[in-house]
C-alpha cells in the first residue's frame, strides 16, 4: 500500500509535465487554428474579423495566461472544446477510445497467442534448426514495419482473395460483432505481427535463463514430466520480463496505433490526434495527449503490482 500510495501521488506530477510540454510544443508548430481551419481562405479576413475568431477560440490571450485558463478547466474535468468538431474534448475522445482498446486488446492477444508458446518451443530446442526457424521469423517480424504489414494483409486477403473487408464505415462491436470483428482482425494481425516477434524473443531468452536454474534440474531429477516442468516451474518465473514488454506495449498502443488506424481506416484515437495536428486544433491534441499519459501511468503501475502477483519474491514496498 506504501508503494501503491507513492505511485498515486507521482500521477499529478507526470501530468502537470506532460501538459506543459503538450501545451507550449503544439503552439510551436507554424500557423494557428484559424488559418488551418479556413485554409486559403484566412488570407481574405479583415483585421476585426481575425481578432474576434482568436477572441473566440482564447488564442488572442498571452500563452502563460492560456495555459492557466485551460489547466483550471482540466481540473474541473473540462478538457475544452474542439475547433473541428465544435464539441467537447472528452465526450470526442470517450467516442473514439473503445475502438482503441479494442484494437491493442486484440493485438495484444495475437501477440501473447504466437509469440509466447513460440519462445517457449525455441527455447526447449536451443540450436536446433526449429529454434533457428523461430529465431528468423522473430527477426523478420521486428525488422518489417507495421505499415508493409498492413498492405501486404490487404493485397492479400482483401484485395486478391475477398476473405475480409479491408475499411468501409466502422461498425462497433455493440451494434454487430460478426462484422465489426471481421473488420479488426487484419489490423490486430497487423499490430500483433511486430509485438509477437518481440514477445518470442523475450520469451526464448528468459526462459533459457530459467531452464538453467537449479530448482528446474532438480524438478526434472525428481522424475517431473517435461511439460509440466516447463509450463507450471519454469514459465511464471520466466514471465516477468513478458509482463514488461507487454505492458510498455500495451500502453504505447492505446496512445493509438496511428499508422494502422490510416491505413486501415478506422476512427480512432490515434487517427485522432494525427488530424487534429493537422487542423491545429489545440483543444483535442492536449486532451488526447494527457489522456494517453494517463493510460501509460495506468498500464505501468497494474504491470508493477502484476509482479508481485507473478513472483511473490518482490516486494514493492522495500525498495523494489
Amino acid at each position: 500500500m506504501n508503494y501503491l500510495t507513492r505511485r498515486l501521488l507521482t500521477f499529478p506530477l507526470v501530468m502537470l509535465g506532460v501538459s506543459i510540454l503538450v501545451f507550449f510544443a503544439i503552439r510551436m508548430i507554424p500557423g494557428d487554428a484559424i488559418t488551418a481551419m479556413l485554409g486559403t481562405e484566412a488570407g481574405l479576413l479583415t483585421p476585426a474579423q481575425r481578432a474576434a475568431l482568436s477572441e473566440y477560440f482564447g488564442i488572442d490571450q498571452p500563452i502563460l495566461i492560456q495555459y492557466w485558463k485551460w489547466l483550471l478547466g482540466v481540473f474541473q474535468s473540462d478538457l475544452g472544446i474542439s475547433v473541428t468538431h465544435g464539441k467537447p474534448v472528452l465526450s470526442i475522445i470517450l467516442e473514439r477510445f473503445p475502438l482503441t482498446l479494442q484494437l491493442a486488446i486484440m493485438a495484444m492477444v495475437v501477440a501473447l497467442a504466437v509469440g509466447l508458446p513460440a519462445g517457449v518451443f525455441a527455447a526447449t530446442r536451443k540450436e536446433r534448426p526449429s529454434d533457428l526457424g523461430v529465431r528468423i521469423f522473430a527477426m523478420i517480424g521486428q525488422s518489417t514495419p507495421n505499415f508493409v504489414v498492413g498492405l501486404l494483409l490487404i493485397y492479400a486477403l482483401s484485395a486478391g482473395f475477398g476473405i475480409l473487408p479491408t475499411m468501409g464505415e466502422f461498425t462497433p462491436f455493440s451494434v454487430d460483432p460478426l462484422r465489426n470483428l471481421s473488420q479488426m482482425i487484419l489490423p490486430a494481425v497487423t499490430l500483433g505481427f511486430a509485438f509477437a516477434a518481440s514477445v518470442t524473443r523475450i520469451s526464448r531468452s528468459a526462459m533459457l535463463d530459467v531452464l538453467s536454474d537449479d530448482y528446474v534440474r532438480t524438478a526434472r531429477s525428481k522424475g517431473v514430466p517435461k511439460r509440466r516442468v516447463i509450463w507450471r516451474h519454469a514459465l511464471p518465473n520466466a514471465l516477468i520480463p513478458v509482463v514488461t514488454l507487454s505492458g510498455v506495449e500495451f500502453g504505447y498502443l492505446l496512445g493509438g496505433a496511428v499508422l494502422v488506424e490510416q491505413i486501415y481506416a478506422l476512427p480512432g484515437l490515434g487517427r485522432l490526434v494525427l488530424e487534429a495536428i493537422l487542423q491545429r486544433d489545440y483543444a483535442l491534441v492536449q486532451g488526447c495527449v494527457l489522456f494517453i499519459a494517463f493510460n501509460f501511468l495506468v498500464v505501468n503501475l497494474l504491470v508493477d503490482l502484476l509482479y508481485v502477483a507473478l513472483d511473490p519474491r518482490i516486494r514493492l514496498g522495500e525498495g523494489g
